[in-house]
């Protein structure tokens, strides 16, 4: 999909049909027509148009002529057969060209809704430096959001598991857990390209936009205490909810081992009282009484045993 906008002299986002000077060039998913298009008409080269499009593409910052390439990674949010929420980052490109902006996804993400909606202040399509500060701030920001309702899923799995403890929920924990690692190695990757993008000379800054700048690495990085904070809840969390587990599981052994001992003692005498050989009192004529009451005591003995041991 590939759509182009233009901010005219009043900041007021309009979608226009070609190229021109000062544009926004999105490009969602783009297929290989759109692709040369854009490629031939911006004059970029092919590789930074379709870098962007590889879901294991490594954030970065690259030079070509007046083309500056910025891949980062933004969180995404997908749901599951079961409508549960799946946490994901994939690639963005971010080209700045001598007269354009271009920016390239594999999937649409609700940060170019925010630009192109117009409800970002002072933006404008032909500030193309500030326009991708913009869009690293929106990461950010989309980043620490996802993070609370990760906060927020895991609390309500939490209570679930003092409930019931379930293999689903465990399950959704383990998931909670792999989209923490990937917001977290991400986030440190996208840190990386920013402190190069601050020391180096890649982009022309104005005192706005180094302090714009400032702002999207406290941000990115209050992302990653965050996260890594979560992960260390969870892991914590995780270990002792199969402490718990495997507690659970001895108790009931131990329960099920001195029930089994109890209702053995009384098999044992009425065994005895089953042979065909002499034994005492088997010519008395309350002998069956004697047998149920020595069962009784033996079991109700080793009962009392039992639970002052507290095996149960």
């Amino acid at each position: 999909m590939l759509n182009i906008y233009l901010s005219n002299a009043e900041g007021c986002l309009n979608e226009i049909t070609e190229l021109r000077n000062g544009c926004w060039v999105n490009l969602i998913a783009p297929n290989e027509q759109e692709i040369n298009q854009v490629a031939l008409g911006l004059d970029i080269p092919i590789e930074f148009l379709k870098d962007p499009l590889d879901e294991e593409e490594r954030s970065r910052i690259e030079k070509d002529g007046d083309n500056v390439l910025i891949i980062v990674n933004v969180p995404i949010v997908t749901l599951d057969e079961k409508k549960n929420p799946i946490y994901d980052t994939i690639p963005l490109g971010m080209i700045i060209t001598k007269n354009c902006f271009v920016t390239v996804c594999l999937k649409d993400n609700p940060i170019f809704h925010v630009f192109a909606e117009g409800r970002m202040k002072n933006f404008h399509t032909y500030k193309k430096t500030r326009f991708a500060l913009q869009i690293l701030y929106s990461m950010a920001t989309a980043y620490l959001r996802n993070l609370k309702q990760i906060s927020k899923k895991t609390d309500m799995i939490e209570k679930e598991l003092h409930q019931s403890m379930k293999n689903k929920e465990l399950f959704s924990l383990l998931n909670i857990e792999k989209s923490l690692v990937y917001f977290t190695t991400s986030l440190k990757s996208n840190n990386i390209v920013m402190q190069k993008m601050m020391k180096s000379n890649y982009l022309k800054m104005y005192e706005d936009d180094q302090e714009l700048l400032e702002d999207v690495i406290i941000e990115n990085q209050q992302a990653i205490e965050m996260a890594e904070t979560h992960m260390s809840i969870l892991s914590g969390m995780m270990d002792a909810f199969a402490s718990v587990i495997s507690n659970n599981v001895n108790i009931v052994m131990k329960f099920l081992t001195s029930i089994t001992i109890i209702l053995s003692l009384p098999t044992m005498v009425a065994s005895f009282y089953g042979m065909n050989v002499d034994i005492p009192f088997q010519s008395h004529p309350y002998s069956f009484v004697f047998a149920i009451m020595l069962s009784f005591l033996l079991s109700g003995v080793t009962a009392i045993v039992f639970w002052k041991k507290r095996f149960f």
